[in-house]
C-alpha cells in the first residue's frame, strides 16, 4: 500500500512489478502517476486518520510505503502494531515528517553538526528567533515538501513576507517554523543511503544538486568530493538511519564545506528527487530498485557506480489541465539521453511535470571527469528547456 502517488511512486511502483508485487496506489486526487502503473487505487485524504485506518482495514497491505509528507503518520504505529511492515518504520515516518523532530535527534541526541536553529510559532517567536540567530537566516515550515514555503531571509524587513509564505507552504496542520542560520556552504548533496533488514548499510556514490527556492532543479552523480569528506558524509548517514530503524532507502543531504567539512542538512526515509539521475543507469541499481529490494528483504550484494549522470527537471509554467507536451522529439533524437513524463493530470506554474536525464561514460581522472559533467549538465538542461508543456 503505497500513501502517495507522485513521480517517484510511479519508479518505485514500476520496480515493485518487475518483482511480482500486488500495489495499491493512494493519493488525494485521482490518477495520479503511481496510480497509472499499480494494480489498484484509493483517493482520500491522508492527513484524515480515521480515513487512512479505515482504507488500511478494508485493504490489509503487508506492508506500508509513505512516498509523501502529508500523512497522518502517528497512525502508521498503530499500524505497526497490526504487525504491518512500515517503510522504513513507524518511528521513521514520524520523526521525518516534521523538521523539529529530526533535527533533535541528529543534533541533540546523536550530536551530528548542523546549522544554529531556533523555532517560532508565531511572528513576535519569529522575530526574536531570527534576532538570535543572525541574518542571513533560512525560515522553513516545520512541516513542508518540495521547498515549499522555504525562503531565505536577509533582513528584519523581510520577516513578515517569509512568515506569510512559511505557513501557506506548510502541509499539515502543524504550524510552527525552524529559523536556521544559513551556512555559506560550497555545495550540497544527497547521499543516498541503503539500509537493510539483514545486511550492512550501503550508499550510492554522492549526487550534487542545484535548488531553486529550497526545490530541485536539476542533480548529477558522482558528485566529486574529497575522500575525508565523503567518509564524514557516510558515517553520520549510517548513524541517523541507524536512529531512525527500519529498512529502505533514505535521501540524506549535507551542506559541504572547504573549511567547515560536512554539515547535516536534512534526509527523507524514501526515493529522493535528485536522486532521479539514477534513471540515466548511473548505478547497477537505480534508486527505485533499491528501495524495492530492501523493502522486500531482498540482498543487495553491492551498489556500483557505473556511468555519469544529470538530470533536469522540466517544469510548467502555467496551470494546465489534461496537459500536452511538445519538443519530445528532439529530446529523444538526442544520444545518450532518457525522457521521462510523470503523467500528472493537471499542472500549475512551476509544477514539476517531467525530467531529462542524460549520461556519459566515467572518467578516472577528476579534472576531466568535472569538466565533462560541466557539459554534460549543459546539455541535459538544454533539452529539458526543450520540453513545453501545453
Amino acid at each position: 500500500m503505497l500513501l502517495g502517488s507522485g513521480e517517484l511512486g510511479k519508479e518505485f511502483v514500476i520496480a515493485c512489478k518487475r518483482l511480482g508485487q500486488y500495489v495499491v496506489a493512494c493519493d488525494s486526487y485521482d490518477n495520479a502517476p503511481a496510480m497509472q502503473v499499480a494494480d489498484e487505487r484509493r483517493v482520500f485524504c491522508m492527513l484524515d486518520g480515521e480515513a487512512l485506518m479505515a482504507t488500511v482495514a478494508e485493504v490489509k497491505p503487508d506492508i506500508i510505503v509513505p512516498e509523501i509528507e502529508a500523512i497522518r503518520t502517528e497512525k502508521l504505529y498503530e499500524c505497526e502494531a497490526q504487525g504491518i511492515q512500515v517503510v522504513p518504520s513507524a518511528k521513521a515516518a514520524n520523526y521525518t515528517m516534521n523538521r523539529k523532530a529530526i533535527r533533535e535527534l541528529a543534533h541533540t541526541e546523536l550530536g551530528l553538526k548542523t546549522a544554529n536553529y531556533l523555532y517560532a510559532t508565531t511572528y513576535d517567536e519569529l522575530v526574536k528567533a531570527a534576532d538570535v540567530i543572525g541574518f542571513p537566516c533560512i525560515i522553513k515550515p516545520l512541516m513542508s515538501s518540495s521547498g515549499h514555503g522555504q525562503s531565505k531571509v536577509d533582513s528584519a524587513d523581510e520577516l513578515p513576507k517569509a512568515w506569510e509564505y512559511a505557513c501557506g507552504g506548510a502541509r499539515g496542520d502543524l504550524m510552527e517554523v525552524i529559523v536556521e542560520q544559513f551556512i555559506p556552504f560550497d555545495y550540497e548533496i544527497t547521499l543516498l543511503t541503503v539500509t537493510q533488514h539483514d545486511g550492512p548499510t550501503l550508499f550510492c556514490a554522492p549526487i550534487g544538486h542545484v535548488q531553486k527556492g529550497g526545490d530541485y532543479r536539476e542533480s548529477f552523480q558522482p558528485r566529486i568530493m574529497k575522500p575525508e569528506h565523503v567518509k564524514q558524509a557516510q558515517q553520520m548517514a549510517e548513524k541517523v538511519t541507524a536512529a531512525l530503524t527500519g529498512a529502505g532507502i533514505w535521501g540524506v543531504e549535507f551542506f559541504v564545506s572547504e573549511k567547515e567539512g560536512v554539515i547535516f542538512s536534512e534526509l527523507s526515509p524514501r526515493p529522493h528527487d535528485t536522486g532521479m539521475v539514477t534513471l540515466a543507469l548511473t548505478q547497477n541499481l537505480s534508486e527505485f530498485e533499491l528501495h524495492a529490494r530492501a523493502v522486500l528483504h531482498l540482498p543487495i550484494p553491492e551498489i556500483t557506480l557505473e556511468r555519469q549522470g544529470a538530470s533536469a527537471v522540466i517544469l510548467s509554467e502555467a496551470e494546465v489541465y489534461t496537459p500536452t507536451y511538445s519538443g519530445l522529439e528532439e529530446v529523444c533524437a538526442s544520444p545518450r539521453s532518457y525522457l521521462r513524463i510523470f503523467g500528472k493530470p493537471n499542472a500549475h506554474a512551476g509544477r514539476r511535470m517531467g525530467v531529462v536525464v542524460c549520461w556519459d561514460k566515467l572518467l578516472d581522472d577528476n579534472d576531466a571527469l568535472a569538466a565533462s559533467q560541466i557539459a554534460l549538465r549543459d546539455r541535459c538542461k538544454a533539452l529539458a528547456a526543450k520540453v513545453t508543456v501545453k
